[in-house]
């Protein structure tokens, strides 16, 4: 949640900045339920403090207490009830996004700061499903549609990519993890994706569970309610998980194939810092997904996205996008966010430092999912890395 202490400070910062999210009506309710909240404070305070007599009272001064007590009850439920708005307005509003994050809330808005590789000049360029085996009409018979299987050479290929992922980030400090993919909503929340995600979940009702659609969820949640030491910082961690989104809204986009499905798997790094270095650490997590890319030999283009297309928790994102020859464009395979303390806010995840007891912030960042198994077999026409083929998968892709 964004810090309330400093948006009380400076409302029109806030609000400008909300507005790039079109968040700004919601920052002006939320300020207004706080102003209700403060009011009544002293007013409860005051009351308290005359409930505290001493010496034997007489009969009027217990008249008189009773009649305070009843207005403190009243006075308290008010309390409480304004407590209870500013809350439930709280986690309505969005973080506000970066300076350096471009206007606009449409994916066309974001802009483009980066490219590498040239796309292959193919004859014929082949779709994934074309070239690897994906068991899409089985998959529905069983699951409905935007499922698939992977068997087979696919399934060695998708089993090497992720090992391999697994490697770079361990190799780079980062510490791996086989995280629960079902969790309560407490983490939902604190990890922003609940309020505004919500339809998005698959939710396990008689448990009181949700499906993730992102490791992100579990390992922010790994310190939730703990109180970490500074000079631990920054913990670097990384997880391998099934991912599960309902794709609601997304009715005829990418319909045909695996790029756009209900289940998929994913290799995802996320980092708590120190305030001061987020934006370093950003650079370092996009960077570490461009060397990935460049190691698979992939072409990409690197992506700044709009501020009112991020998502409530980012402050900023950069996408990395593969080209995709049965497509000829390229399309997003990975991405990068920073969400400085709103994610640690939510969690209640503080670390100890000299100036007492403060927010770490948090980024995550996709290293790699099922989408890069679709753009290795439509780059090279079914055949495979050889950073790949040391780790399993084979030298060409059948069918």
């Amino acid at each position: 949640m964004i810090d309330l202490k400093a948006a009380r400070a400076d409302p029109e910062r806030y609000r400008a900045a909300l507005a790039r999210k079109g968040a700004a009506d919601e920052l002006d309710a939320l300020l207004a339920a706080d102003e209700r909240w403060r009011a009544l404070v002293p007013r409860v305070d005051e009351l308290r403090s005359r409930t505290k007599l001493k010496g034997k009272p007489t009969p009027e001064q217990l008249e008189e207490l009773q009649r305070v007590k009843d207005e403190l009850r009243t006075a308290e439920e008010e309390l409480a009830a304004a407590e209870a708005e500013r809350d439930a307005l709280l986690i309505q509003v969005p973080n506000p996004p970066d300076e350096s994050a471009p206007d606009g809330a449409a994916e066309e808005d974001a802009v483009e700061v980066g490219r590498w590789g040239e796309p292959p000049q193919l004859a014929e360029a082949k779709e994934a499903t074309e070239l690897g085996r994906f068991e899409m009409e089985r998959a529905a018979r069983i699951s409905g549609s935007r499922f698939g299987y992977l068997v087979g050479d696919t399934a060695l290929l998708a089993l090497a990519l992720y090992r391999f992922a697994l490697a770079h980030l361990v190799e780079h400090g980062f510490t791996p993890m086989l995280p629960p993919v079902l969790v309560r909503e407490v983490a939902m929340v604190g990890t922003g994706f609940f309020p505004t995600e919500r339809t998005n979940i698959y939710a396990l009702e008689a448990d009181e569970l949700y499906l993730t659609g992102t490791s992100e969820v579990a390992l922010a949640s790994f310190h939730m309610g703990e109180i970490l030491d500074e000079g631990d910082l920054p913990l670097r961690y990384t997880a391998f998980s099934p991912c599960f989104r309902r794709e609601a809204g997304a009715a005829g986009k990418d319909t045909r194939g695996m790029f756009r499905v209900h289940q998929f798997n994913k290799v995802e790094m996320f980092v708590f810092t120190p305030p001061e270095s987020s934006r370093d650490e950003h650079e370092r997590m996009v960077e570490l997904e461009e060397v990935f890319l460049r190691k698979l030999g992939l072409p990409y283009r690197v992506m700044n996205i709009a501020a009112g297309d991020l998502g409530a928790s980012a402050v900023k994102k950069i996408d990395l996008e593969a080209w995709f020859p049965s497509q000829a464009r390229y399309r997003e395979v990975t991405s990068c966010s920073n969400t400085t303390d709103f994610q640690a806010r939510r969690l209640g995840i503080r670390v100890r430092t000299g100036r007492g007891l403060e927010p770490p912030h948090t980024l995550n960042g996709t290293m790699v999912t099922d989408r890069a198994v679709l753009a290795i077999l439509e780059n090279f026409q079914g055949e495979v890395p050889s950073v790949l083929t040391d780790l399993g998968a084979p030298a060409r892709v059948t069918r």
